[in-house]
């Protein structure tokens, strides 16, 4: 029994690891990159959720008709955690199958935290998760991605931030972000900076074509 819960847990952690870098690979270059073959995901969040959402007051849903531009659409959930699967697949023959359970409900639990944390974010009501220290650094981490769109491409984990070079952990310049309890100052340290709201570089495009 020990070895069959030591392997589950053994598929549930490198499944997380991997949806890490999975998550960073489809937010940079299929969500924010326009694909001749397949154009949905940057028309639905870089074309919508985001030019609805962006790093100031409106970081937090103000209509209610566009609550339904926060999550994916219900398809994506099975489509993703399938894809995420399939790459464990063969390992699975030569490791153990009780590794890919562990796997299967890794895949799993990362997207439900991804949505409910990112709807969270967007529409918070005072939810004992938004009162945790963790989620209040994922939400500054996630505005600050709202504000530079080619930076802070995790949401859940960004362990793929860190490693790939696109985390960024405090504004470069002063900017009107978004205010709340839940939601951490990203200026700069040099409070005295006069507040910009022209972009910097490259970073704030709202997408690539």
């Amino acid at each position: 029994m020990f070895n069959v819960l030591l392997w589950i847990g053994a598929g549930f952690l490198a499944m997380v690891v991997f949806a890490s870098f999975f998550e960073w690979t489809l937010h940079r270059f299929v969500m924010h990159k326009k694909l001749k073959f397949f154009s949905y995901p940057f028309r639905t969040h870089a074309q919508v959720h985001h030019q609805i959402f962006k790093a100031d007051e409106s970081y937090h849903l103000s209509d209610p008709k566009d609550a339904e531009e926060i999550p994916m659409a219900w398809w994506n959930g099975p489509a993703l955690i399938f894809l995420c699967c399939l790459v464990f697949l063969p390992a699975a023959i030569f490791v153990s199958w009780w590794w890919m359970l562990g796997a299967v409900i890794g895949a799993g639990a990362y997207y439900a935290a991804y949505e409910y944390i990112h709807w969270c974010m967007h529409k918070p009501r005072e939810r004992i998760i938004e009162r945790n220290g963790l989620f209040f650094r994922l939400n500054g981490h996630h505005l600050l991605h709202h504000r530079y769109m080619h930076k802070n491409f995790n949401v859940v984990l960004p362990l793929a931030d860190l490693c790939l070079g696109t985390l960024l952990l405090r504004s470069p310049i002063r900017f009107a972000q978004a205010e709340g309890k839940r939601v951490p100052n990203v200026q700069p340290l040099l409070v005295d900076l006069p507040i910009k709201d022209e972009v910097v570089g490259s970073e704030g495009n709202a997408a690539e074509s």
